[in-house]
């Protein structure tokens, strides 16, 4: 005969009592396990969809156009170029932002340099002064000062380092790509930001 066991358990006794009262508590064990791994995944899944825009990567370290190879100089003189491209800021994106600036020089054996725009030091902007003033970089905020090739002019510098370089390729028959990053200031290492 057939019985329900008196804890209220599902399983009927085929065998003895004691048995029975295992197969139930095993049953029981399994159903809560499997229904905490079903409700788990849809609730892991929510998370993850929530926190997706905090983990997304912006557009650092990527390749980013500057502009076309003919507005650079032929004579090795740097010319500055706003880098313009989507920002993306957790759950909002903003279209054709500026997000830094490049200095752009030809070199003799036809490359390009690309020296990133803001000071090591304490990330002031740096200007250009054209061959009436020596034809080297300055930072006016504390006084700062670079020759073309970006490296400091002055053993004592305020600066901890020499201008950062950036890597640049020319693609798509004549436009200038600059991979774009900032680096931490007021550090003698090069240190990619995130």
């Amino acid at each position: 005969m057939n019985e329900s066991s008196p804890s209220g358990c599902c399983c009927q006794r085929e065998v003895a009592p004691s048995g029975g009262t295992r197969r139930c508590f095993f049953v029981q064990a399994g159903a809560l396990f499997f229904g905490g791994v079903a409700a788990l995944v849809p609730a892991a899944v929510g998370v993850i969809a929530f926190l997706n825009p905090l983990r997304q990567k912006g557009q650092a370290g990527g390749f980013i156009k500057a502009g076309p190879l003919a507005a650079v100089p032929e004579d090795g003189t740097p010319r500055r170029f706003a880098l313009i491209a989507d920002r993306i800021d957790a759950w909002n994106r903003f279209a054709n932002e500026p997000i830094g600036a490049v200095y752009l020089r030809r070199l003799p054996a036809g490359q390009l340099q690309a020296l990133q725009a803001i000071c090591p030091h304490a990330g002031c902007s740096i200007n250009y002064e054209g061959a009436a003033q020596g034809g080297k970089f300055f930072c006016p905020c504390h006084g700062a000062s670079f020759d073309l090739a970006g490296q400091r002019t002055d053993s004592t510098s305020p600066s901890p380092r020499d201008m950062d370089a950036l890597e640049v390729e020319i693609r798509n028959g004549g436009e200038v790509w600059v991979k774009f990053q900032n680096f931490r200031t007021g550090t003698s290492k090069k240190v990619a930001q995130a």
